[in-house]
């Protein structure tokens, strides 16, 4: 008897992790497939279309690493 119990509880563990993995693979592909790009309100003009032109980008070059370097020297100087 708990034979049958344990095998029955095993293979309905089985059939609920696999429902379950099913479940969420199709939300999953549900949520990519409509997924809406988000965009700030600054890429658009007064009519809602895209500024193409006049969106900057900025690229900073070195090791920000050195910055932090460089003030915890001169706060250990003032000490």
């Amino acid at each position: 008897m708990i034979a049958v119990a344990i095998t029955l509880s095993i293979l309905v563990s089985i059939l609920f992790f696999l429902v379950g993995g099913l479940i969420v693979w199709v939300v999953s592909q549900h949520i990519e497939n409509n997924k809406v790009p988000y965009m700030h309100p600054e890429f658009f003009d007064q009519n809602g279309n895209v500024i193409p032109d006049e969106i900057l980008a900025f690229r900073f070059e070195g090791d920000l690493n050195d910055y932090y370097d460089e003030e915890e020297d001169s706060s250990e100087d003032d000490d």
